[in-house]
């Protein structure tokens, strides 16, 4: 019994100071390296997290500078012609790329279908860079809508009453209108406000109906003849609580780009003035165009060397019980493309209807209209209906 108890407190006697020293070098070196693997897969688990969220900043950041938006009208007119038609559809895309330099962009498709035999287009309107050279002050290069009149910038449905645009603004500015070119535009002190561009032309026919009518000038930037450049310039003031101000003017040398050398400018002032529900809009247009030489076919026998309009438009927008908005509106608006000549040619019109919004973005309209026009020629009075949106 005592041999066997010193046999095994001899199996576990004390280590040596040398053993035990050794044993502690082995115990730091295992533990260094453990060590060593855990920060090395600490660095992998922060560089793997840190890609993520760089990942997802990447993305979020890219949305985050772009913007979609758009609008649409569907109109119901009974008139000289009796039709349905889904007017216009249009998708505006814009981009961020820095702080100073940004891109716009709108596509129109018009009456629903287009291509050959179709009654509607597809159409770029606006495609152009924006850069801010200062504060408040910009830079533009490409295709954008040249600042004249009221609608010609602005023409959402929501944002105007009845469901076609006014036909002063159509006929005579003429509304849609774009134009290629580069511009500057910027903000003054005191509410005031300028546009100044350099861009392409409108190109009028000189013969058949539509000669030298403006509107049929339009060259839409699409392979356009660029051999007479045209210039514009406007000057806003918004300084005075609910009222607006605008006066812009344009020269081209020659309207007709070499066919008739007939040069043309154009003065519209408009005002718009807001309170308390009730609205006043009043714009002026008015080209006059001359021959600038001997050649060519001459304006003024048409009576279209002078070309004008006008329109009053009184409103009042209120709130419904619902949370609804309604406004009723009337206009008088007289145009003619032909005031040069002394005899009756204008058109006068008589508008009046009402536009629901159940929302601030979407508007259900009706109006009435009635023309007064020259001899010889059929008035288009009408009932309109129309639903349109935007977002």
């Amino acid at each position: 019994m005592g041999a066997s108890g010193q046999a095994i407190a001899a199996d576990h006697k004390t280590p040596s100071p040398e053993e035990m020293w050794k044993i502690i070098q082995q115990q730091q070196s295992e533990i260094a390296t453990l060590k060593n693997q855990l920060e090395g897969t600490a660095e992998a688990v922060e560089a793997t997290a840190q890609a993520v969220e760089e990942g997802a900043s990447s993305s979020a950041g890219w949305w985050n500078k772009t913007s979609l938006g758009g609008y649409g009208e569907v109109h119901l007119e009974t008139g000289t012609a009796d039709q349905v038609d889904a007017h216009r559809y249009v998708l505006f895309v814009g981009h961020e790329m820095s702080d100073t330099i940004r891109m716009f962009s709108e596509f129109e498709l018009e009456h629903s279908l287009a291509g050959d035999g179709k009654p509607g287009e597809v159409e770029l309107e606006q495609a152009y860079v924006e850069y801010d050279y200062s504060p408040g002050h910009h830079a533009l290069a490409g295709l954008w809508l040249v600042p004249v009149g009221i609608m010609n910038e602005t023409h959402e449905p929501p944002t105007f009453f009845g469901v076609e645009r006014n036909n002063v603004e159509k006929n005579i500015i003429p509304t849609t209108w774009w134009e290629c070119g580069v511009g500057l535009r910027g903000n003054l002190q005191s509410g005031l406000g300028y546009d100044l561009y350099a861009h392409s032309g409108l190109q009028t026919p000189t013969t058949g109906s539509s000669a030298f009518k403006i509107r049929s000038g339009r060259q839409k930037c699409a392979e356009a003849v660029a051999e007479d450049w045209a210039t514009t310039g406007r000057i806003t003031y918004s300084g005075m609580p609910g009222l607006k101000l605008a006066l812009s003017a344009q020269y081209q040398n020659d309207l007709t780009q070499g066919d008739a050398n007939t040069n043309a400018t154009l003065i519209t002032p408009h005002a718009i003035y807001s309170k308390d529900g009730f609205e006043v809009r009043a714009l002026y247009a008015r080209w006059d165009l001359r021959r600038s030489a001997d050649t060519g076919i001459g304006v003024g026998g048409l009576g279209r060397d002078q070309q004008e309009g006008w329109y009053i438009e009184p409103s009042y927008r209120f709130d419904l019980a619902s949370g609804h908005e309604m406004g009723f509106f009337t206009r008088y608006a007289t145009f003619d493309n032909n005031a040069g000549d002394s005899t009756d040619s204008e058109t006068d019109e008589i508008h009046f209807g009402v536009n629901y919004w159940p929302h601030d973005d979407v508007v259900l309209k009706a109006d009435f209209m009635t023309q007064d026009t020259a001899p010889g020629t059929d008035a288009d009075d009408r009932v309109n209906l129309g639903v349109g949106f935007q977002f």
